[in-house]
């Protein structure tokens, strides 16, 4: 019983009772009574009586059930047509619809049987058996269908009863067939949509991009099928109604019977009915799918956010281990440099940042559902851009206050060294006279004036000025800067009061004083050599004048030997600092590479790569921990003349800077790949390094140019002493090993040339030029080179070859732009000849080829430049020449 009940009651459908129906033992034909009962026909069926009583009930319950509650709530008018048939069809007809009608009847018309015996026996027999039908309704035995006529319009009645309505049984059935099916698709349409529409209301949202796009994908893919389904449903109704409608449609006479008028308003209902639930589910889905995009949006949002958050985070790491102010003016530049580009790296994901803020701002304007997460994460990334911005400003502010601080300190610094040497220069004779010493006066006042232009006025209100950014470090430097400023001070205090007394005009004689012997230097100079027991109180002055090096812990006699001193122990101090350096790179990074605990972290370009980083660093690094500081610059402190020979000694080992020069390009570009790795930064922080690695593969480069520098400060404080013509040769092997280096960097960047570089011989010069050409053969001769614009050629001269290359600057990877020389043509040596001087210009000369054949104009940029490379190409003639004699 419980399963019973539990069933669902659904109404009759013509398609269970589709036989029955098509028996046609009782048809609605459409007709109705005066008052608007509903007529239903029992037509002559021959059969009527062996008809199940399932089949009669289903029947007559499915015909009772189609007419409006309005009309059946009248009555149903039941007309029995038994003309053709037997009291006893009359009789089982009435029986069985007395029993079994479950409509509301109002009136029963019989047309009895048309034959004479069967109409009296009917006529007697429903007086007899009325009460025997209780129904409650009149019965009317009707004779002829003209009778009936007389309570029924004919236009109600079918063309069997005499009337004019149409019916076609069949047509019936497929107009109530496809009716009930639309009425079944509207419904199940409308489940769909209500099942769908709670299907997307209990969905939870994705966290993430991926699930977000797939979820909305999903659903609007069901929307759409959803919708065409909607769409074929609104198709079959509007064809069903056209289908009622025909008739009316193809005759302007026709008029639909109240039964068809009741199937088009059904129709039309359910049609009212879909397109209700469509705009309902489809306001429903705007406002679902609008949910579903913004939840999208958002988790592109999230998604960028923490992209640009971790890029930001990694900027902001990066800035702050940019602590260091520097100790020098180079070391605060390339801090400078390195904040530039740090500034740079940044402004993309700066620019993402305040583009994704300004999205997510969009997004709250467009009222998105989740203002509450995307609002916070708009003023974090807001903020950390300005902290960027703010944190980079106070980097500018405080690194352009210290390499002010120290550019006004090495101006103070090289200020005290040219005071010193001013004061060196004042030669001891020339200041004797009053004239003299008046000249040396003159000389110290404009000098002490130029004070001012170093901001040097008042030292202890310049170093105040800094107090704020200095380390202990650099204020110790600034101390010691300062002290030697007023030691400085001191000494031309005291050169002016003597100066000022051998101006002044003397009314007693000389007294002559003998010189301190601790003032004499361990190598006289012929211009101060006196004769023993005459002096003055210049001399006196000088001589106690001691100027102590803060770099070796000594006070010298000033001025011979002190400028020897200072250069010879910054070059000691320096050597040691860039021994050290070399060991702790080798040690702390190319060893590190071969650590199997850090293999991991070695990038997969790097590995076995250690001698492409390092080149021949190794090396260099014995050469100097070996030789040069142990063994030969330290053995010159007493004897500064035995350094021009420390470096003519060993001359053919500073090659090995060539070699590493040269390997440097494919180095730099090495680190270019892989400087970023955890492996580089994990070696510098165990260093405890300020500067990452490139930095320090830098020292062999600048060392070479230090020994030049040093080496030319030396023979400034040597003119016309002894070893003056060794520290020239020294320095001459210096320039040539830089010069060598130099041209060793433009020849590797040759491209084209198919032949062996290093079989052309050593390469001696290289340079740009202007260069024009004419070919005495052929067609193409040219009388007129001046009309042509020159080609710009870079020239390659070796001893055997002379190469004509293109220069060519590429920029690599966002760096510096890099020099190539593209190869265009070659003269062999032994087949030249030269024109030192071409009639018009003093820049140019000629190099011709098979007895001028082929010649090529050649103008330098200047006439030295011009007379070296002639020179050059003199000598190797003139060897060649010779090795051929």
């Amino acid at each position: 019983t419980d399963e019973i009940m539990q069933q669902e009651i659904r109404p009759l459908v013509a398609v269970d009772i589709i036989e029955q129906l098509h028996r046609q033992f009782a048809i609605l034909s459409g007709g109705r009574g005066k008052d608007g009962a509903p007529i239903i026909t029992f037509p002559e069926y021959a059969g009527f009586s062996d008809i199940p009583d399932e089949d009669f009930l289903n029947v007559v319950t499915y015909l009772t059930s189609i007419p409006s509650l309005e009309a059946a709530s009248i009555g149903f008018i039941i007309i029995i047509d038994r003309r053709r048939d037997k009291w006893s069809a009359v009789k089982a007809s009435l029986t069985r619809i007395a029993g079994a009608f479950p409509g509301n009847l109002q009136l029963v018309f019989v047309l009895r049987p048309s034959r004479f015996i069967q109409r009296t026996i009917a006529d007697i027999g429903i007086k007899l058996y009325r009460d025997d039908f209780k129904m409650k309704v009149p019965i009317i035995m009707l004779n002829s269908v003209s009778d009936l006529h007389g309570y029924i319009d004919k236009s109600q009645l079918t063309r069997e009863l005499g009337g004019t309505l149409e019916y076609g049984h069949s047509q019936w059935i497929h107009h109530r067939t496809a009716i009930e099916n639309f009425a079944m698709t509207v419904k199940t349409t409308a489940q769909m949509l209500q099942t769908f529409g709670t299907d997307l209301a209990e969905t939870e949202l994705p966290n993430d991009v991926q699930c977000t796009e797939e979820l909305l994908s999903a659903h609007a893919d069901h929307h759409s099928k959803l919708k065409d389904e909607l769409k074929l449903a609104v198709k079959q109704g509007a064809t069903l109604l056209t289908c009622i409608r025909e008739p009316v449609t193809r005759s302007a006479n026709s008029k639909l019977s109240p039964d068809e008028l009741e199937n088009v308003a059904t129709v039309e209902r359910l049609l009212a009915q879909l397109d209700e639930t469509e705009k309902a589910f489809d306001q429903f889905w705007t406002k679902h799918h609008l949910k579903l995009e913004q939840c999208l949006q958002l988790r592109h949002f999230e998604h960028d956010f923490r992209e640009v958050k971790l890029a930001l985070d990694n900027l902001m790491e990066a800035q702050a281990s940019f602590a260091d102010i520097g100790d020098s003016v180079t070391r605060v530049e390339h801090f400078l440099k390195e904040q530039k580009q740090l500034e740079e790296k940044g402004q993309e994901p700066l620019e993402k940042a305040q583009s994704l803020a300004l999205h997510g701002e969009q997004l709250i304007q467009n009222n998105h559902y989740a203002v509450d997460s995307i609002r916070p994460k708009c003023v974090e990334l807001r903020r950390i851009c300005d902290d960027f911005t703010n944190e980079t400003k106070k980097k500018y502010d405080i690194l352009g206050k210290s390499l002010e601080l120290h550019k006004q300190l090495d101006k103070a610094s090289q200020w005290c060294e040219a005071g010193i040497y001013l004061l060196a220069s004042q030669a001891v004779d020339k200041c004797q006279s009053q004239e003299g010493a008046e000249t040396a006066l003159v000389e110290i006042e404009k000098f002490l004036m130029t004070a001012k232009e170093h901001q040097l006025s008042n030292p202890k209100e310049f170093y105040n000025q800094f107090d704020m950014i200095l380390t202990p470090e650099i204020k110790a430097n600034a101390q010691r800067i300062l002290q030697k400023l007023e030691d400085v001070q001191e000494m031309f205090d005291k050169r002016q009061v003597s100066l000022k007394k051998l101006a002044a005009k003397q009314t007693r004689p000389v007294q002559p004083v003998a010189p301190h012997p601790e003032s004499s230097p361990k190598r006289g100079s012929p211009k101060t050599t006196r004769p023993a027991g005459v002096g003055t109180p210049w001399t006196a002055a000088f001589k106690c004048t001691p100027v102590f090096c803060p770099r070796v812990g000594k006070h010298y006699n000033f001025p011979s030997f002190f400028s020897f001193s200072h250069i010879i122990n910054e070059l000691i101090e320096t050597e040691r600092v860039y021994v050290e350096e070399l060991q702790s790179i080798i040690e702390g990074y190319a060893s590190e590479m071969d650590n199997p605990n850090l293999a991991h972290l070695i990038p997969s370009a790097l590995q076995n790569k250690k001698e492409v980083l390092f080149g021949n660093l190794p090396e260099i690094y014995e050469f100097h921990n070996r030789h040069v500081l142990t063994a030969a610059i330290e053995n010159c402190i007493e004897n500064p003349e035995l350094l021009a020979r420390c470096f003519l000694k060993r001359k053919e080992d500073l090659q090995i800077y060539e070699k590493y020069c040269q390997n440097k390009p494919r180095s730099e570009a090495l680190w270019r790949q892989c400087g970023d790795s955890i492996f580089f930064q994990e070696c510098q922080r165990k260093l405890d390094h300020k500067l990452s690695l490139d930095a320090y593969l830098l020292k062999p480069v600048q060392r070479i140019t230090k020994y030049q520098l040093l080496l030319k400060e030396m023979l400034k404080c040597s003119k016309n002493s002894e070893g003056t013509a060794e520290l020239e040769e020294a320095l001459a092997t210096v320039l040539d090993i830089i010069k060598s280096v130099n041209d060793s960097m433009h020849q590797i960047a040759i491209t084209g040339y198919e032949g062996d570089v290093s079989e052309l011989g050593k390469l001696l010069m290289q340079g740009s030029f202007n260069v024009w050409t004419d070919h005495k053969k052929g067609h193409n001769k040219v009388k007129d080179l001046a009309r042509f614009k020159p080609m710009q050629r870079h020239l390659f001269l070796y001893t055997k070859m002379l190469l004509f290359c293109k220069k060519r600057e590429e920029n690599t990877d966002g760096h510096e732009k890099t020099a190539s020389y593209s190869f265009k043509n070659s003269l062999k040596m032994s087949t030249v000849g030269i024109t030192e001087n071409v009639k018009g210009d003093n820049k140019k000369f000629e190099i011709w080829y098979n007895g001028r054949e082929e010649v090529y104009i050649i103008q330098a940029s200047s006439v030295e430049l011009k007379n070296t490379w002639i020179s050059e190409i003199r000598k190797v003639l003139t060897g060649q020449l010779e090795a051929c004699r």
